[in-house]
């Protein structure tokens, strides 16, 4: 029998030591020495620090040594620095529903003092010299340093080496702790961050004093190429406000190490926020790639409760919706942002990824044949005939919907400019029935017809129909699956909103929902797999967003149907039609799918491939 059975005696209920108490209470805050090194930075940045040196040894395993500037703690202070739940940043629970500093809850310097060996020197402005306080013995003693605090821990983690053991190598911890300053770099530029590892510099980031240049820390960063491939955001509301940069879906990643979110000036990793940076992104970005930005969220402090979790990671806003809608909508305005010149280059070519000009909304859907296709005839006769009647069609549209071979009007976009002032440039050639070529002031542009004309197509169906219900297709016979109480409490509570979205989707028993029709653009789906997406995504998120995704999801179907296909001959009028479009569309970089629509190759590029002017 195990040692938790029933003949098991009682144990009486006991109060914990002290020293266990801080160990239990380390195992929250002390991860691992990037973990020391983030709240020592901490105290020194609320400290009013301006220069901030981290020193280490072996990783930070053997020694995380934390110096700066700030304005210092009198001797006397020295003691309760160590005391848990000791701290000069708040005082009442006012203070707390309003914290302002990076740390608060005054129990870092005694959960690390519990598991390595710490000790502390400072010296305040009016004093005549630094006192130095070493944590296991309590003595205080005389010591070398100008105005400012040093913090050392040694050992970390030598009286539980348990916890040591699940340590990485020296390199890997190292890595971790320059993180944890980078960080830090990223929100505070005017503090200026040095990283040493036995001896030697590692990482160097100094301070901003051209306050007016908001990206010149995130260059020093994060490099040249993160600012050229990435947007300004940039939206105020009042108590809320947000600015940053979000990547371009080009320079999307494998990975999500590109990532970053401060609110108040405090590193956090939030569910909510991240869903609303990745719904910015849906229409454009390519299968699991991960987009890279960084987003400063400025918030009344009695907005947020940064009081979640002891790593001070967390937060939890009092309007969630609101904060998750505004970091959406302020990405996608980003994405959206007017843009002519080539982006940072990906290949030995160094051919560049450019943003074409934001203009007003798609102005022309077309669906290509005679014959209507199934996502065509989910369009209902009034709103087809809404999305032809806003204006003309464009000689290229107007061709590949109607008339194979009927002669074209010139283009009344291609009136209007000078061609040197087109940033897609004029058409000049067709390759392979799938390729169009032009020629701008930068040099050649290569457009995929498909994907560009896709892309025009989606925008002005999402214009069309933002507002309206989306056609379903009842079943023939209804889809049954086993539901969970939360699935069918959802579908009960937002049978209105899965109306909207084409499902009907009720009841059969207290355990099975019953799916009686789907969205007839996604006919001979799983519709399933699809009913039960649609809940947990409106279980977990408002019900208009949830909607609008669902609805741009169907959309971009249809406008896959509709777009003009590979090896459909094109005339230099058409062409150019096309290229004045996508010109006028928002997003024109990418399709529905996140594949781009067109590359630059410039002068200078080209003069390469062929060595002219060597």
């Amino acid at each position: 029998m195990n040692a938790r059975g029933p003949h098991t005696p009682r144990r009486p209920i006991r109060e914990l030591p002290d020293e266990l108490i801080s160990q239990i209470a380390a195992g929250e805050v002390v991860e691992r020495p990037a973990s020391v090194v983030r709240e020592l930075v901490d105290n020194a940045l609320d400290a009013g620090a301006r220069e901030v040196t981290v020193k280490l040894i072996a990783g930070g395993i053997r020694a995380v040594l934390v110096e700066d500037d700030g304005h210092g703690l009198p001797a006397a202070e020295l003691p309760l620095a160590l005391r848990r739940h000791a701290t000069s940043k708040i005082e009442s629970l006012g203070d707390l529903e309003n914290v302002a500093t990076m740390g608060f809850r005054g129990e870092a310097l005694a959960a690390i003092s519990s598991v390595a060996e710490v000790s502390i020197a400072s010296r305040c402005a009016d004093d005549t010299q630094a006192r130095r306080l070493d944590a296991r013995s309590g003595e205080i003693t005389p010591a070398a340093r100008g105005v400012g605090t040093s913090v050392e821990v040694r050992e970390l983690f030598f009286s539980t080496p348990a916890r040591r053991k699940f340590l990485k190598t020296e390199a890997t911890e190292l890595a971790h702790c320059v993180e944890a300053v980078r960080r830090h770099a990223l929100t505070r530029p005017d503090v200026s961050f040095a990283v040493w590892h036995e001896g030697k510099l590692v990482q160097q980031w100094r301070q901003v004093t051209d306050q007016g240049n908001a990206d010149a820390r995130l260059t020093d960063v994060l490099g040249a190429e993160f600012i050229a491939d990435s947007r300004s955001v940039s939206l105020d509301l009042g108590v809320l406000r947000i600015t940053g940069r979000a990547g371009t879906p080009a320079s999307a990643r494998s990975r999500s190490d590109l990532q970053y979110v401060y609110v108040n000036g405090r590193f956090v990793r939030d569910k909510l926020i991240a869903h609303g940076v990745r719904s910015a992104y849906e229409d454009v970005l390519h299968g699991g790639r991960q987009p890279a930005y960084v987003l400063f969220i400025d918030i009344a402090p009695d907005r947020v409760d940064v009081n979640v979790h002891p790593t001070k990671i967390e937060v939890r806003f009092r309007e969630s919706r609101e904060v998750h809608q505004a970091v959406r909508r302020a990405v996608e305005a980003a994405l959206a942002e007017a843009i002519a010149t080539p982006s940072a280059s990906a290949t030995g070519v160094d051919i560049g990824m450019a943003q074409s000009t934001f203009g007003q909304a798609v102005r022309h859907a077309d669906f290509r044949g005679n014959t209507p296709t199934g996502a065509q005839v989910a369009l209902s006769l009034h709103q087809a005939t809404v999305l032809h009647a806003r204006e003309p069609d464009a000689p290229w549209g107007a061709n590949v919907l109607r008339h194979e071979d009927a002669p074209l009007a010139p283009s009344p976009a291609a009136a209007e400019h000078d061609p040197g002032t087109w940033p897609l440039g004029k058409a000049i050639a067709q390759i392979a029935g799938i390729y169009v070529l032009a020629e701008n002031a930068q040099g050649l542009v290569i457009v995929d017809m498909h994907a560009a004309h896709e892309r025009v197509v989606y925008e002005r169906l999402k214009a069309s129909l933002a507002a309206s219900r989306i056609d379903a297709q009842p079943l023939l016979i209804p889809a049954t699956f086993a539901a969970t109480a939360a699935e069918i409490a959802t579908a009960e509570a937002h049978a209105d909103t899965l109306h909207t979205l084409g499902l009907e989707v009720s009841p059969l028993s207290p355990t099975v929902l019953a799916i009686r029709s789907q969205p007839s653009a996604l006919a001979g789906g799983d519709a399933v797999e699809l009913a039960r997406g649609v809940l947990a995504e409106l279980a977990e998120h408002e019900a208009s967003s949830v909607v609008q995704r669902a609805q741009h999801e169907i959309l971009s179907t249809m406008a896959c149907h509709g777009a003009v296909r590979a090896n459909r001959a094109l005339s230099l009028e058409e062409m150019n039609a096309l290229l004045r479009d996508m010109e006028r569309t928002e997003r024109a970089d990418q399709c529905n799918h996140g594949r781009p629509t067109w590359r630059q190759i410039t002068r200078r590029e080209l003069d390469a491939l062929f060595w002219r002017g060597r």
